[in-house]
């Protein structure tokens, strides 16, 4: 990563920052991974990193638009790669108008100061400056034209259009404005500490409008950091999606189970299912690193688990994750393209390759016809994902259920991501079979 000279707390720091991580993402980086090495390389202050975030995912929801915008602003693609970033951050800032951070004039000089200080762009701050002087004189005629292209007018590759189409013909352009909004801060209320109205009465004396949107769900009027939420760090709450928070009670787990969470990473649904019940639960995870993040949850929630590093395809036995005893309840959160969740995570539209599907789906049936074999005869296996192509949720349960002979029982199937004042939560697939066979 290039180091430049630039007051930490400049828009010119946060431009330069945000513009590393386009290109790490662009380069197939997924973008909490960029932002961790821009990080690292750097002293930045919290508040210069919180910059540097806020900016790189305002760009990955412009970044249609933005390279719509280049393509007629430039006679080729800007190089280097992050003069190219630099410009889309910027622009992203500049189409930002509903409640625009800097003005223009701010916004364009400090563009430029970021490609001044920046060897690899210094020869460049004369485009950036033109580039974007140009777009605030003709941005009514540049934009209309921009805006009548799939990527334009939406934020999303042409190809995830098409297959949303195609899969959800009456609902596509309501699932395409809801990945585009802005994501909710939802909360999971720990009930073995406290009561969901008895949380709302603290939030509501520290000043903090919310209100229940689910059994165990609360969600805040405005996000906050989560130093600033009351009990986080006593494990009174927990940050989840109102529809993840839907898993837990549709296994059914009652005190004395056994219970494995496959894929169990970052931890969400595991805390959730040890505060329904007094449950031995293992929590397997193939990458040790992401186990640690399932450790520190439950140490602030005060519960545990058995934390396993191992692969969910395999019987257990070369890497000693599995015991041979067979589990009561199984929650299977299979890996897939988050599809569901890409307001949360803007750039997946932009990693993603039509291929990925097909991949991820056929991994996803290993790991369950696995897992299967793992379970007790009358035990439940919930299948989970978060994603919104048919490919790897309805498909798939059908085709396992046919193979398995499993007895598929209620469940909410595909829940489609919404962005309402009634609803609001995440795109996730549910489908929960019974073993009746040994």
């Amino acid at each position: 990563m290039t180091q430049v000279s630039l007051k930490t707390d400049s828009l010119a720091h946060g431009l330069h920052g945000a513009a590393q991580a386009i290109v790490s993402v662009r380069d197939g980086v997924a973008l909490p991974q960029a932002l961790a090495r821009i990080f690292s390389h750097g002293a930045a202050t919290p508040q210069a990193r919180g910059a540097i975030q806020d900016l790189s995912y305002l760009s990955m929801r412009k970044l249609g638009v933005a390279d719509g915008l280049l393509s007629l602003l430039a006679n080729k693609p800007p190089q280097p790669a992050v003069l190219h970033g630099l410009l889309t951050c910027a622009l992203s800032l500049l189409l930002d108008q509903a409640n625009p951070a800097y003005d223009d004039f701010t916004v364009v000089n400090q563009a430029v100061e970021a490609a001044a200080a920046d060897p690899e762009m210094s020869h460049a701050k004369g485009v950036v400056n033109a580039i974007l002087r140009r777009f605030l004189r003709e941005r009514a005629t540049l934009l209309p034209q921009v805006e009548k292209t799939p990527a334009g007018a939406w934020n999303y590759p042409t190809w995830w259009i098409d297959r949303l189409k195609a899969a959800y013909p009456d609902q596509w352009q309501d699932i395409l404005r809801a990945g585009n909004a802005p994501p909710p801060l939802t909360l999971r209320v720990n009930r073995r500490k406290t009561t969901v109205a008895a949380y709302l009465q603290t939030l509501t004396a520290q000043g903090i409008g919310a209100r229940q949107v689910g059994p165990d769900a609360v969600r805040l009027d405005k996000p906050a950091p989560v130093a600033q939420i009351p009990g986080f760090t006593d494990g009174l709450a927990s940050v989840q999606d109102a529809a993840a928070q839907l898993a837990a009670p549709l296994l059914d787990v009652h005190d004395g189970m056994y219970v494995l969470d496959a894929c169990a990473a970052p931890g969400g649904k595991t805390g959730h299912l040890l505060e329904c019940a007094d449950i031995d639960l293992v929590a397997l995870d193939h990458d040790p690193k992401r186990l640690r993040r399932i450790e520190e949850n439950l140490q602030r929630l005060q519960l545990s688990a058995v934390l396993k590093a191992g692969d969910a395809r395999s019987d257990g036995a070369g890497d000693g994750w599995w015991d041979g005893k067979q589990f009561d309840r199984i929650l299977a959160d299979v890996p897939c393209t988050a599809s569901g969740i890409v307001r949360r995570h803007p750039d997946i539209r932009w990693l993603r390759r039509k291929t990925d599907t097909t991949q991820l789906a056929t991994l996803s049936s290993q790991i369950l016809d696995n897992l299967w074999q793992m379970l007790k005869p009358d035990g439940k296996l919930l299948l989970v994902t978060c994603s919104l192509w048919p490919q790897e949720s309805e498909d798939q349960a059908a085709a396992f259920a046919q193979r398995n002979q499993a007895v598929r029982l209620p469940a909410p199937g595909q829940l489609l991501p919404t962005a309402s004042a009634e609803t609001d939560h995440d795109g996730l697939f549910y489908a929960l079979f019974q073993k009746t066979g040994p």
